[in-house]
């Protein structure tokens, strides 16, 4: 119920007027007259000083009239009521009495009849005016809450829209189907019923929704998932029959649904059975889906970060008749969308942008564009005119791994310990042959982590090799053997890096069959991202014997433990690398990539690992292995090892690495 416009309004003033008339006429009819006791008012009776009395049984009370003009009354008790009479009777009244019966009111008695039923009645519909959002939509709860998209509203175009070609293409297409339909039903083509956009969050699939409505000039109806569930029962079906009626009287159309795996999640998991709100919210949404007819230009544009919940009877061909991903933008498609949301932005001359995309790898198009608004950010706390590449550097530092915990103040004791972590993690990075650059290490808290060793790829790239996955291992372990070696008397510091080594090598045994004892299966059926409908449905666990369960366990532990042999082989090493590092964080707190060149340019690597084998019945090929392309130049000109010379060098995993304290 809107308050607000019901105080604006007049009804709320007469209320008011209506009220204080009422209070006024009671004030006013019982002015001049004086309350005084039973006793005095029979006295005066007695004394022949009334000259009228209205004795009102019904109140109990009477009303006497002096000869002198004035008005007095007195009320009595039922015993009394005798002796009123009495009095009366004997007095000597020159204009008599008057018994005044108060008489029934139809009206009041109606009333009090119908009032109870209409406070009810008002409660009823406070409550439901209230669960569905205003009175006006007391009876509209079955209607859809689709926003019909507004021409004067900011339209986005697909030039708005960087890092994702194929899906615009894609969507580009859509477009072209609503305003000429004619040219593919020439050839007899059908348009698309459904497009189902999924990918990581933050990627972009709600600004190419918007980008559609913005192109397509068509009515664009959007909604939530979550707007078709209410707490009333079959609320959510009603709603998707009212959206698709909407969209057929105005097509062509798009509808948009956003975040639909909240009403189109799997079916007969055993939770909620066939009676399940959003499960009728679905079946109707399939029914609606079907029953498009093939000459109404409808098309359903539906978001999903969780494509793997939804129901497999939404993604077959003529429902979602196509599947576009949207994945993390490349190393051209990050340039394109720091160019877009670096406009209006003053910049720095010295600002590149290309460099600031090869620094943020793995980052969406939102963590990009929450890069360039925290460096405005710092830009203004600072009074500062343009953004520069400190502000740019800090804001990806921001995003990354958390702000700056200033308010921390650590001792030098643990500074030290810090100092020598971090540069552990960074001097086996460098020693191994498979890594990532280190590109920054830091011993300023940051998050929950105390400093951090960010470890960048080159270039993006989409698959990882063995060796690169045990390298990674090596400098996660690089931290914990620095804290034995120096300190003799580990911390726990190392809990992350632990984990994350430890999920990484249970991967390597479970899943991608790097493991000879293991063999090239899959074990278990789990996913990372669980629906726990699908598991209690028996669709996932674990699906292995207790001693495969023992090899697993073996062999994770043999991956961290040749792990840690060799951080400790690298850091006996190159000693001395570790004190220059580790003297050099306590002095700067933070060393960029030109300074990390320089301290590591004399580091001694560990030699190439045996060929490793999945059997000794498949052995390697005789012919060489093939170089990777501008990988010969940069082997030449690295140090020689004994053991190292014939084999190829492999460029790193384009995933961002960061190893916190």
């Amino acid at each position: 119920m809107d308050f607000k416009r019901i105080l604006r309004g007049p009804y709320i003033y007469i209320l008011i007027a209506l009220v204080g008339i009422w209070i006024g006429w009671a004030v006013i009819s019982q002015a001049g007259t004086q309350q005084i006791d039973t006793q005095k008012g029979l006295q005066q009776l007695a004394d022949d000083k009334v000259s009228s009395v209205v004795v009102n049984s019904t109140e109990q009370r009477v009303d006497l009239k002096l000869k002198d003009g004035a008005t007095e009354q007195f009320y009595y008790a039922t015993p009394r009521g005798e002796d009123v009479i009495n009095a009366v009777d004997n007095a000597n009244l020159p204009d008599g009495y008057t018994d005044r019966v108060q008489q029934g009111n139809w009206f009041l008695s109606l009333l009090g009849i119908v009032l109870p039923f209409l406070i009810i009645g008002a409660l009823f519909w406070f409550l439901l005016s209230s669960a569905q959002g205003g009175g006006s939509k007391v009876m509209q709860f079955g209607k859809s809450r689709a926003k019909m998209n507004n021409k004067e509203n900011p339209q986005v175009s697909f030039a708005d829209v960087a890092g994702s070609d194929e899906a615009i293409e894609e969507l580009h297409e859509i477009k072209e189907f609503l305003q000429e339909p004619a040219k593919f039903q020439a050839v007899g083509a059908k348009i698309p019923k459904g497009v189902l956009l999924y990918g990581p969050p933050g990627t972009g699939k709600t600004l190419l929704a918007r980008a559609v409505a913005g192109e397509a000039g068509v009515p664009f109806y959007s909604i939530s998932g979550s707007d078709f569930v209410e707490m009333f029962v079959g609320v959510g079906a009603s709603r998707v029959r009212d959206l698709f009626d909407q969209a057929k009287q105005n097509a062509p159309a798009i509808v948009f649904i956003d975040e639909i795996d909240a009403v189109g999640r799997h079916r007969g998991a055993g939770i909620g059975g066939g009676n399940d709100e959003r499960e009728q919210t679905l079946n109707q949404l399939l029914v609606e889906m079907d029953g498009f007819d093939g000459k109404t230009n409808v098309i359903l544009i539906a978001a999903t970060n969780r494509p793997d919940v939804l129901d497999p009877a939404l993604l077959r061909p003529g429902r979602f008749d196509r599947q576009i991903g949207v994945d993390a933008p490349s190393l051209d498609g990050r340039k394109q969308i720091l160019e877009v949301h670096a406009k209006g932005k003053p910049l720095a001359a010295s600002v590149d942008l290309e460099l600031l995309a090869r620094k943020t790898p793995g980052f969406t198009g939102a963590d990009l564009a929450n890069v360039l608004n925290e460096a405005a950010l710092l830009t203004a706390r600072s009074n500062a005119q343009l953004i520069d590449n400190r502000a740019l550097d800090e804001a990806v530092d921001r995003v990354m791994a958390g702000p700056q915990r200033r308010t921390r103040i650590m001792s030098d004791q643990e500074k030290l310990i810090t100092a020598y972590h971090e540069g552990g993690h960074a001097l086996a990075a460098a020693a191994m042959r498979h890594t990532d650059p280190v590109t920054k290490i830091t011993i300023l808290p940051r998050g929950r982590a105390l400093g951090y060793t960010m470890v960048l790829p080159l270039e993006d790239k989409y698959s990882v090799t063995r060796n690169e996955l045990l390298d990674q291992l090596t400098y996660a372990m690089g931290g914990r053997v620095a804290e034995e070696i120096v300190f003799h008397d580990p911390t726990t510091g190392a809990s992350n890096d632990i984990e994350k080594a430890t999920s990484t090598a249970r991967k390597m045994v479970t899943e991608y069959g790097m493991s000879r004892a293991v063999g090239s299966v899959k074990l278990g059926s789990g996913s990372s991202e669980p629906f726990v409908g699908r598991e209690m449905g028996g669709g996932s666990g674990r699906d292995y014997s207790e001693n495969i369960a023992e090899t697993v366990d073996a062999e994770t532990r043999a991956l961290l433990e040749a792990a840690h042999d060799e951080a400790y082989e690298v850091l006996n090493a190159n000693r001395d690398i570790l004190d220059r590092l580790a003297g050099e964080l306590l002095e700067k707190e933070t060393l960029d990539a030109p300074e990390l060149v320089e301290i590591f340019k004399d580091v001694r690597k560990l030699p190439e690992r045996p060929q490793w084998l999945s059997s000794d019945k498949r052995p390697v090929s005789n012919l060489p292995a093939i170089e990777f392309p501008g990988k010969a130049a940069s082997t030449a000109a690295e140090p020689s090892d004994t053991e190292s010379s014939s084999k190829p060098r492999r460029r790193p995993f384009g995933n961002p690495g960061i190893a916190p304290a």
